[in-house]
């Protein structure tokens, strides 16, 4: 229990009220928004048995030496899995007190079947048009079918509601593809209405409001994907599977933002583990789930490619969830001369974003903060007033004495910076040695993470 509470902890935010029927964004979605751009969550799917839902992500364990950040189950079709749904989800549990997000997938057989089905016959199934017609006209036999089986997983995602899960679920996934009986079909009436479908019954029908909605599409046909989504107020996460390059293009990349429109984005299936280098060139990919049986393969996933992505300063590994809370606010903050009494160092700290820290108008400043124990910390979040450093330091120290540079900057140019670093630290300082500007340094704000 010792994660829970810090994981629910980093995880409650205010939202606004919803816009006309729409739930309100849950949490774990804004903990993907502040961590975009800068962080990504590392994961594992656990594909069957569901008698033995953690069996994948132990590899990633035997490997790295940590678990993912994120663990993926299933509730699956073939009948054995189906009986053991209580097993899978009682680990999702576990994960989550761990300190892991939680993503669930459904392999789901057909309304024309029952719900244990085979995988040939079943899950790659082909609905007639006027089947498919059925299933999408409300209150048709078909449509009532598949709302009876939603209902199946409707005690197990409220099991996980009710225990402070907060899971990201991903139904119907790959719908541009038509291998799965759901996917394939274009436009209004096709899989896009299954999925608004399946997302009302669930939501306004059931009543499970606390769920992260992970619309996702293939990487193929990138200019017909927009043809499949089903609106801003059905998903919080758009996501991608990386299938037909291990790797998406910059045009499957700058489409799904262009189609997240500010959401967060993630690649919600790979066959090999991204390099660090790969998700410094598309930053914006919150996280990334590995498929296990290309896992497996030491061509594709050798142990050294996938001990650097894990152990890169970007990763978010299972028990670094912190890394998306400030460390720094309101913690004791303390700098060198400053403008005067209205600019204190507790301004860059306060999460107040009228207040600000102002130096003396000369080029040496520090500004350091006390985050109370040593911590780990993995981004520093420096918010420049007009008044920006041309060059700075940021330095890490355990005592407040000896301290560690652990990045420089000569070519600031003022705004927001977000700095990577990798470092277990109590006192976190900036260093400024040349202004941008014949005024001293001035902060919004100084954020640690």
């Amino acid at each position: 229990m010792r994660r829970a509470a810090l994981l629910a902890a980093l995880l409650i935010v205010t939202v606004a009220p919803p816009v006309s029927a729409a739930p309100p964004p849950v949490p774990v979605v804004d903990y993907l928004k502040r961590i975009s751009g800068t962080r990504t969550v590392t994961g594992m799917h656990n594909k069957e048995p569901n008698s033995d839902p953690a069996r994948h992500t132990a590899k990633v364990h035997a490997v790295t030496g940590v678990y993912p950040g994120l663990w993926g189950g299933d509730f699956l079709f073939a009948a054995d899995d189906v009986a053991h749904r209580q097993t899978m989800v009682d680990q999702a549990k576990t994960e989550w007190r761990n300190g892991s997000l939680v993503a669930l997938t459904w392999h789901v057989c057909p309304p024309t079947r029952g719900s244990a089905c085979a995988w040939d016959a079943g899950v790659q199934d082909r609905l007639t048009d006027a089947q498919w017609s059925q299933l999408v006209t409300d209150g048709t036999a078909l449509n009532n079918a598949w709302k009876a089986r939603l209902d199946e997983v409707v005690p197990f995602l409220r099991q996980l509601l009710d225990a402070g899960v907060q899971p990201l679920f991903r139904p119907l996934h790959e719908m541009n593809d038509p291998w799965a009986w759901w996917g394939g079909r274009p436009g209004a009436s096709g899989s896009r209405r299954l999925y608004q479908i399946t997302h009302d019954h669930l939501v306004r029908t059931r009543g499970l409001t606390g769920m992260a909605w992970v619309w996702n599409v293939k990487d193929l046909d990138a200019a017909g994907m927009a043809g499949y989504y089903p609106g801003a107020a059905y998903a919080d996460v758009v996501s991608l599977d990386a299938w037909n390059s291990f790797w998406p293009s910059t045009t499957y990349y700058n489409t799904l933002k262009t189609i997240a429109n500010g959401k967060p984005i993630a690649l919600a299936e790979v066959g090999r583990v991204p390099s660090p280098q790969e998700l410094a060139s598309q930053p914006d990919w919150t996280y990334f789930m590995a498929w296990p049986e290309f896992f497996d393969d030491k061509t594709l996933n050798p142990d050294s490619a996938v001990r650097a992505t894990y152990g890169s300063p970007r990763a978010v590994n299972q028990g670094q969830l912190t890394a998306g809370a400030n460390l720094a606010l309101g913690r004791p903050a303390y700098s060198t001369a400053v403008e005067g009494p209205a600019y204190p160092a507790a301004n860059a700290v306060d999460g107040n974003p009228a207040t600000r820290w102002s130096s003396a108008h000369t080029d040496q400043h520090s500004l350091w903060v006390d985050l109370g124990s040593a911590r780990q910390v993995g981004r520093v979040r420096l918010v420049w007033e007009a008044a920006y450093a041309r060059q700075y330091q940021v330095q890490t120290s355990l005592d407040g004495v000896t301290w560690t540079t652990v990045h420089e900057d000569y070519a600031a140019d003022g705004g927001t910076d977000e700095v990577t670093v990798n470092a277990t630290a109590r006192y976190v300082k900036l260093y400024a040695f040349q202004r941008g500007t014949p005024y001293g340094y001035s902060l919004w704000e100084m954020g640690v993470y």
